[in-house]
């Protein structure tokens, strides 16, 4: 049996492609400047990367689960052009108004529980890396490592909270940057 993984998991609008809230039509993505090639460096070393985006386009019925699988699918080839990929995406279709809430809703734990059950992945050793203080608390729960990447669309309330117990990164690259300087200069390309 193979021993369980560290992986990144990433948050989507806002941290990978420019967040133009609910993007819901392929042709107004647009990956932010450098994301690709952080991706890239991230699967260089072998780790395996997780999208864990919440879409509660879905459950207001502001798009439907094509149109999100359509923006996907343009994201993952805005990727490849940049010579990146991602492992899968997990995403949660319901509002935060949705009665009873959910578990799957981001900082909810299910996607990461569902993606370390799928893929062996170690959610201790992890990294969560996003743009909004509930795309990096599951390092808390999980005892991993969250980096905020705060945007102009970031509260302020949510920098200041992760100056509690978390990084605090300019970029995603200079994210990469933390996450490839802790990784153990000896450690082998983790399949992926």
């Amino acid at each position: 049996m193979t021993a369980p993984r560290a992986a990144l998991f990433l948050d989507r609008d806002g941290t990978i492609n420019v967040d133009t809230i609910h993007v819901s039509k392929p042709d107004n993505v647009r990956l932010i400047p450098g994301a690709a090639a952080a991706i890239a460096r991230i699967n260089a070393v072998g780790m395996p990367i997780i999208v864990v985006s919440n879409q509660s386009g879905i459950g207001r019925g502001l798009f439907s689960v094509d149109e999100y699988e359509s923006v996907r699918a343009k994201i993952d080839e805005l990727l490849a052009a940049g010579g990146a990929s991602v492992l899968t995406t997990y995403y949660c279709p319901h509002s935060p108004e949705s009665a009873p809430a959910c578990d799957c809703r981001k900082p909810g734990p299910a996607m990461y529980l569902q993606a370390a059950e799928a893929h062996g992945l170690d959610l201790a050793k992890s990294w969560y890396v996003g743009d909004r203080l509930r795309d990096i608390q599951p390092a808390k729960l999980f005892g991993g490592h969250g980096i905020l990447v705060p945007r102009d669309t970031t509260p302020g309330g949510d920098v200041v909270a992760a100056r509690d117990g978390f990084a605090i990164s300019t970029s995603l690259s200079s994210a990469v940057d933390r996450i490839l300087a802790a990784l153990p200069l000896s450690a082998p390309p983790q399949g992926g």
